[in-house]
């Protein structure tokens, strides 16, 4: 409750002054610092941006840092598969066959229930598991339809947003995290760990070189960015927008994170990442008054348990959703 007064004190202040970006100002700053030393003791180093839709002002904390983004990185696939449907080259109810060969490990929807050849599914399907369920199976078979990490890429560029690079699939991601021979398929993974059982006591355990690795990386303001573009309707279309958005509202992993000290039944859509130290969630919250707000929360280099990773995102959450809305109600 300190810190929610803090933000409290400072959102009116800020408001009573019309300051007209809060990040430039004092008191923005003073937010940004408030919220960090919270939740910098429960997740390492933490780095979040956030701005009202339709609104000037940012508040971001370690913006320009990059970070690994983990499964996040999945908006940026799903835009650029939606942008492909703008221009017609795919199409939502376009069926995609899936071999045993194609199955990954990790959030594992299709490979822990499809055990036999014989699957195919929509793109738009596969689009759902991909965010709800973070399936990595669908989302290295939507990476090859949009064209590879170079095409995703090349999609952010086209929008104008640098400091966010797609390089690898995410069989080969993880494959790299555990030092297997090669992608994180069903098969590698099941004869590595067989074979080097303590590969299944590190998932949650903080990987430095990992983390230094420059590829997959974004900083928060970059993914900031690009949750701006999908929402005004820059990045893809309306009804490609609507779709992803709706797609994300039914997000079934991280409860605990962005949603996790926000009212019951607070809208959120948003795309959780997790790998090691790392534990991450963007996306867009809508306040009492039917605003919203888009959000990126970072985090890496953490020792702490999941569950404090997962409660130093939803301190950024609420405080956020605090400034934002009592900001307002203090302009009225």
């Amino acid at each position: 409750m300190k810190l929610r007064n803090t933000i409290m004190a400072l959102a009116v202040s800020a408001a009573a002054t019309f300051a007209p970006a809060y990040a430039q100002t004092s008191d923005g700053q003073s937010v940004g610092a408030a919220i960090e030393r919270v939740a910098t003791g429960l997740a390492g180093r933490i780095g979040f941006a956030a701005q009202e839709i339709g609104g000037d002002d940012v508040i971001a904390f370690n913006g320009d840092e990059t970070f690994a983004m983990a499964s996040t990185y999945k908006v940026a696939i799903a835009t650029a598969i939606m942008d492909r449907v703008d221009r017609g080259e795919l199409s939502l109810d376009q069926m995609v066959d899936i071999t045993p060969d194609m199955m990954m490990i990790g959030d594992a929807a299709l490979s822990d229930t499809f055990v036999h050849p014989g699957l195919q599914l929509s793109v738009a399907n596969l689009m759902e598991i991909m965010i709800t369920e973070s399936d990595n199976t669908a989302t290295d078979t939507l990476m090859g339809l949009a064209g590879g990490p170079a095409a995703v890429t090349e999609n952010l560029r086209r929008l104008g947003i640098t400091d966010f690079r797609v390089d690898r699939t995410t069989g080969e991601i993880i494959g790299e995290f555990y030092g297997l021979p090669g992608p994180a398929t069903m098969k590698v993974a099941t004869e590595a760990f067989v074979t080097r059982p303590e590969l299944l006591t590190i998932m949650g355990d903080r990987n430095l070189d990992f983390e230094a690795d420059p590829r997959d990386h974004a900083t928060p303001l970059a993914m900031l960015q690009l949750l701006l573009a999908i929402d005004s309707g820059t990045a893809i279309s309306a009804e490609s927008r609507d779709f992803l958005i709706d797609v994300m509202s039914r997000t079934r992993t991280g409860a605990a994170r962005l949603k996790g000290l926000l009212p019951r039944g607070t809208p959120v859509a948003h795309k959780t990442g997790t790998i090691g130290g790392v534990a991450n969630d963007v996306g867009y919250i809508t306040l009492p008054d039917g605003r919203r707000f888009a959000i990126a929360v970072f985090t890496k280099s953490s020792e702490t348990s999941e569950p404090d990773r997962d409660r130093a995102i939803a301190e950024v959450a609420r405080s956020l959703y605090d400034y934002f809305y009592l900001g307002q109600m203090a302009k009225q």
